[in-house]
């Protein structure tokens, strides 16, 4: 009789071996397919649009006609390289190394400030080894990881879910530090990318509906002292009078603009053909390799291609909205939510400033402008939704099942 109770236990008791592959097959073989398929596919074209903008730009590529492809096809195989780390990292770990992120973030926004490098008006480039890189598109994620971690320390164990006044706070206090040094570059695209994600994330706390119309008074009245108080140079200024009157000034701030919609507008319905587009193999599009890649598609590829783009932006928000309601968990279901404001208002100003519907502030269009700072900061964010749609994945049932909270009372 005891044998038989010995030979099922051993049974019903999987050995460490057949656990851990348990999980390994869960981990790789659950993961997001369709999330990681419009992320590969975006990136991809991306690659393709940039060898466009600059096949004929001897003055960047020095003469290699494929210099910039080969340097993006790099950047994204290390962005795939730290997804698929960030992945295979316990859940638990990577609420561990949330605050060594957020402090690293803020060291690299310092050494900026330091010793950055100034590009295009900002300084907010650090060039080491003649490499550069951008600190604040890894502060995007720190921020979100950060406001995250706060509200999940917080409120887990007590009765309620809906933060109070000190955790809205303490949220802005985090989120406040990197903002402060980002102002000071000044780079204010990142900031307005930031102000949304910040916006997104205290909402999908489930704070009170007053904080968000207090957020909201106060980013216009920061907007508006910014402008009256001198606070924006010069150049920034000129842009938002552009944006506001594109003909004031078509040879200076409203040229891109100008150049810009001329280009989206010469691709029609299927475009000119990938690498025969008139304005980009003419160069008349500043910076078209990373803030105005997009005129690349609507030029070269058409309506048709340009729509491809904003659909597969629309599949990898829609992933990171469904894993964010689909957790259980306060840590997840924000990052998530947080990661997906990020890449949508981020998006939304990219290619708005293309078509001339929001000023231009240089901000790239995610995984597909050319940049390693931000393709490893978005491959790093998608690493971190994997994480959680596998977590809910393998959480127990009893853990997803609503519960209803007992208030002790002693």
């Amino acid at each position: 009789m005891s044998n038989r109770i010995q030979a099922s236990r051993a049974t019903a008791r999987p050995t460490r071996t057949t656990a851990s592959r348990r999980v390994s097959f869960l981990r790789w073989g659950d993961i997001d397919r369709i999330l990681l398929v419009a992320v590969l596919v975006l990136s991809l074209v991306g690659c393709l649009l940039i060898w466009s903008a600059t096949i004929e730009r001897d003055d960047l590529t020095g003469g290699d006609e494929r210099a910039f492809l080969v340097k993006q096809l790099v950047n994204v195989v290390i962005g795939v390289g730290l997804m698929a780390l960030v992945v295979a990292t316990d859940h638990r770990w990577v609420r561990i190394l949330a605050p060594i992120a957020y402090l690293a973030a803020i060291v690299g926004l310092v050494l900026v400030l330091a010793m950055g490098s100034t590009i295009n008006g900002s300084r907010s480039w650090l060039i080491i080894g003649g490499m550069s890189f951008q600190p604040s598109e890894l502060a995007k994620l720190a921020v979100v990881v950060g406001m995250a971690l706060v509200v999940a320390e917080r409120s887990e164990g007590r009765w309620r879910d809906r933060v109070g006044t000190t955790d809205v706070l303490l949220m802005l206090v985090v989120a406040g530090v990197p903002a402060v040094l980002i102002l000071a570059q000044p780079d204010l695209g990142t900031m307005l990318v930031l102000t949304a994600t910040v916006f997104g994330v205290i909402a999908a706390s489930g704070a009170d509906r007053r904080w968000l119309g207090l957020l909201a008074g106060g980013g216009v009245a920061v907007a508006v002292f910014a402008v009256v108080s001198g606070f924006l140079k010069e150049y920034q200024v000129d842009r938002f009078l552009a944006f506001t009157n594109p003909e004031l000034d078509p040879k200076g701030a409203g040229y891109n603009v100008e150049q810009a919609r001329i280009a989206v507008g010469n691709g029609g319905l299927f475009g000119q053909g990938l690498f025969q587009g008139s304005q980009t193999q003419s160069g008349f599009v500043p910076e078209q390799h990373t803030d105005f890649v997009f005129t690349v598609a609507g030029e070269e590829l058409g309506l048709l291609g340009a729509a491809l783009i904003v659909a597969l932006l629309g599949v990898v928000l829609w992933r990171a909205l469904v894993i964010a309601t689909r957790t259980d968990d306060m840590f997840g279901r924000i990052v998530a939510a947080g990661i997906a404001c990020w890449f949508g208002f981020q998006a939304f100003q990219n290619i708005g400033m293309c078509l001339g519907i929001m000023p231009v502030t240089g901000v790239p269009l995610p995984f597909v402008s050319y940049g390693g700072s931000s393709m490893f900061a978005g491959m790093l964010a998608v690493g971190l939704l994997q994480n959680i749609h596998l977590r809910t994945l393998s959480a127990p049932a009893s853990r997803l099942a609503p519960q209803k909270r007992v208030l002790v009372r002693g």
